[in-house]
């Protein structure tokens, strides 16, 4: 059976199409800055690893924080391990919500724990424009969030953009990626 030359560019653009909706990534001929299933993987592992967190020696008292965190915040910091491979962990309860001031938070954290964010530095050659941060932001149950295209908030979280995790910490003081020591 002889297929005429529409019917084949129209084959081809029907599978060009489908290519995009299915892996959006391959598309551009760029790896998926975050969000993907390695990502997702690590971050599911991370949060494991962190388990009983908020007994970590290194924390800090709840202090007031900003948008986008919230307006209450607590540090935590640690070395995890994931897959035998120790890295360190910067973790940032973020508090808000109806009634939540500075002392409701700090005796009754658990009621205004609005998201869970993260900073982990992976090893060398992870993200080295960005000191190989690894980024992950989870509802207060532990669950990956994700942005409004469902994508979830693991990896290398807004790089590139002009606004979220990276762009907003890449102006902390010394260049470290982080707001504590400035």
């Amino acid at each position: 059976m002889r297929r005429s030359s529409g019917f084949v560019v129209l084959l081809a653009l029907a599978a060009a199409v489908t290519a995009l909706v299915i892996f959006p990534a391959c598309s551009t001929g760029q790896d998926m800055e975050f969000g993907g299933p390695e990502d997702v993987q690590f971050a599911t592992a991370l949060w494991e690893g962190m388990d009983g967190y908020h007994g970590w020696p290194m924390a800090s008292d709840v202090y007031e924080g900003q948008s986008p965190h919230g307006a209450f915040l607590r540090l935590y910091y640690s070395i995890v391990h994931i897959n035998d491979t120790p890295y360190h962990v910067i973790v940032k309860d973020n508090f808000g919500g109806e009634g939540a001031t500075m002392d409701a938070v700090s005796e009754s954290p658990g009621d205004f724990l609005a998201a869970v964010t993260v900073m982990v530095h992976r090893e060398p050659g992870y993200d080295p424009d960005n000191m190989n941060w690894f980024w992950v932001k989870y509802d207060a149950d532990g669950t990956i969030s994700t942005n409004e295209d469902e994508m979830a908030l693991a990896g290398r979280v807004a790089k590139g953009m002009d606004s979220g995790c990276i762009a907003c910490h890449a102006k902390a003081g010394g260049g470290d990626y982080y707001f504590t020591n400035d």
